[in-house]
């Protein structure tokens, strides 16, 4: 089926005796075997749908792990001076505001610094590095969501007689930066199961073992919400331990035990018990944004301070930088010729002269979403040209990336699969375009856009929705549903401040409010307006809770007509 949109979607193709046996093993309907079988849910992921499971920290006995709280006793014992450096994602952030809190909590000499985008760039570089060492004489650093790619400082760093500690979950490859500790689950260790855990979570797992090793003080207590919070940022995959943690996390969070979270909900008028959503759609953007627009060092004091004024201070600081994001994604999206980007072959690249550094990744993102293509955007800095990156599941950029730095491509560069920075010489554009398609021509890239069933306007009820519910948290590896809705008219479309719609879906004497997230000038958006046609309908089925009241709301995710 051909949409609007020019996407070619199927059915979901599964064995049904196989989703007959699910059934009846496990006592679910049909779009929850369904789903259960075609994402090869665990034994422990089944039993989690209706059932809680209890977690304990899986590196209890990874040398990695006993090698770093081991290196950071010695350093609080002696009194040395502890410098933390982290990204300015939220992931850096959290990994960052958790090591602090409970630095500070157990009375430890240290300071913290998060990189400036523009000023500093991404990660640890030689001249940041004698810059901090100059500023804050530290015995041991402490690299937290950056370090992996970072061998030029952790060398000069070794020449310094200054010890080191990384815990990254970026793309590396041997030689491995020479740290006296180096956790990352994407060396080729023992615990590399474990690579679907964002930075902010290894740290909690961390520091969990430090205070069960060592009986320092508990700082976790509080946290979790800001751990899941990095993992929903950093589209880590809602699968395993982190699914049990996320809905562990979600049922029992006490909104008026967490000061920051309350401010927010409150600021933003929200009237419910947080949803995992929230997280991705409201609260990552708002801390994302004072690294996009300005610095993400104040992040770190809002999550590490006592007092509520300052809470209040920073939350209205970083709203308005997030509004000024809004604005200037909006600006560069509505300039941008939709028609010539999907003519491209391969891997979409875009060169711009002077976007904003701080809002290329969202821009990738939002590209390589609406055309299922891994998206590269490039813009001048300076003497030279920096990049962010956008990838699929299939398609690991982080890694081909950082081939590229290797075969000096590329001057600097690092991520993971689905997202990554880097840094080039102008020349170097067409020679980079050619390397990373190279790859991405021979992974036989799929047209095909897969949905998981059918459903009728009529059967679509707070039961269904309820059931469909019980197979979440939903996220990365484990998304929403995507259902087909057959032969429905879309009325009372309404444009909302020109950023998306919302509308009502009709048939047979029923209706229920949709909404569309698509760029207004995108064909989904037109057809919304213009057309009075039936349409088949690809879509998201959720829950909305709002004041305390339930309310089903359709997601529109594309448009099939004239079939």
């Amino acid at each position: 089926m051909k949409s609007v949109s020019g996407k070619n979607w199927e059915e979901l193709s599964l064995d049904a005796r196989l989703i007959e046996k699910i059934k009846i093993d496990h006592a679910l309907n049909d779009v929850q075997a369904k789903l259960v079988l075609s994402r090869n849910f665990s034994k422990e992921e089944i039993f989690l749908i209706r059932n809680k499971i209890s977690l304990n920290n899986p590196f209890l006995k990874t040398k990695d792990f006993l090698s770093g709280i081991e290196l950071l006793q010695k350093c609080i014992i002696n009194n040395e001076k502890i410098l933390i450096i982290g990204d300015y994602d939220v992931d850096g952030c959290v990994s960052t505001s958790l090591m602090v809190n409970f630095l500070k909590k157990n009375n430890v000499n240290l300071n913290y610094y998060i990189p400036d985008r523009i000023k500093d760039g991404y990660g640890a570089s030689v001249k940041l590095i004698e810059k901090l060492i100059k500023k804050y004489t530290p015995k041991l650093i402490v690299f937290l969501d950056c370090g992996s790619n970072s061998n030029e400082a952790l060398t000069y760093l070794n020449s310094k007689s200054i010890k080191s500690i990384i815990i990254d979950h970026h793309n590396t490859q041997k030689p491995y930066p020479p740290c006296n500790v180096f956790i990352n689950p994407k060396k080729d260790e023992n615990y590399k199961k474990f690579d679907y855990f964002c930075t902010a979570f290894l740290t909690y797992w961390f520091i969990d073992l430090f205070i069960k090793s060592y009986k320092f003080q508990n700082s976790l207590k509080g946290f979790s919400i800001f751990v899941l919070l990095a993992t929903v940022a950093d589209v880590m995959p809602m699968r395993d331990i982190n699914k049990i943690f996320a809905k562990q996390v979600i049922e029992n969070f006490d909104i008026n035990k967490n000061p920051v979270i309350k401010y927010i909900f409150k600021f933003f008028k929200i009237k419910k018990k947080i949803e995992i959503d929230d997280l991705g759609y409201k609260i990552a953007p708002l801390f994302n944004s004072a690294g996009r627009i300005e610095n993400a060092n104040q992040i770190i004091e809002l999550l590490t301070t006592n007092s509520e004024e300052l809470i209040i201070k920073i939350i209205n600081k970083i709203n308005k930088l997030n509004e000024k994001r809004k604005i200037l994604e909006k600006n560069i999206l509505d300039e941008l010729n939709t028609k010539k980007i999907e003519n491209q072959k391969g891997v979409i690249t875009i060169y711009k002269t002077f976007l904003h550094e701080g809002i290329i990744g969202i821009i990738a993102s939002r590209i390589k979403d609406y055309f299922n293509k891994p998206c590269i955007v490039l813009t001048k800095s300076g003497n030279f040209i920096k990049g962010s990156a956008r990838s699929l599941d299939n398609f690991n950029l982080g890694e081909y990336i950082n081939k590229a730095v290797k075969k000096k491509i590329l001057i600097s560069g690092g991520g993971h699969n689905l997202a990554a920075g880097l840094s080039l010489t102008e020349n170097n554009i067409n020679l980079f375009k050619k390397f990373i398609n190279s790859f991405f021509n021979d992974k036989n890239h799929s047209s095909k856009f897969i949905y998981d069933s059918s459903v009728s306007l009529n059967a679509i009820n707070n039961d269904f929705i309820k059931s469909i519910n019980l197979l979440g948290p939903y996220g990365n590896k484990n998304p929403n549903p995507l259902f087909l809705l057959r032969d429905v008219k879309i009325v009372k479309p309404k444009s909302i401040k020109n950023n998306f719609f919302t509308c009502f879906i009709f048939k047979n004497k029923k209706m229920i409010k949709a909404s569309s997230f698509h760029h207004v000038k995108s064909n989904i958006s037109y057809e919304l307006q213009n057309s009075k046609k039936t349409f088949d309908l690809i879509a998201k089925i959720k829950l909305n809770k709002w004041n305390n009241k339930n309310t089903i709301e359709i997601e529109i995710v594309d448009l099939i007509k004239d079939i």
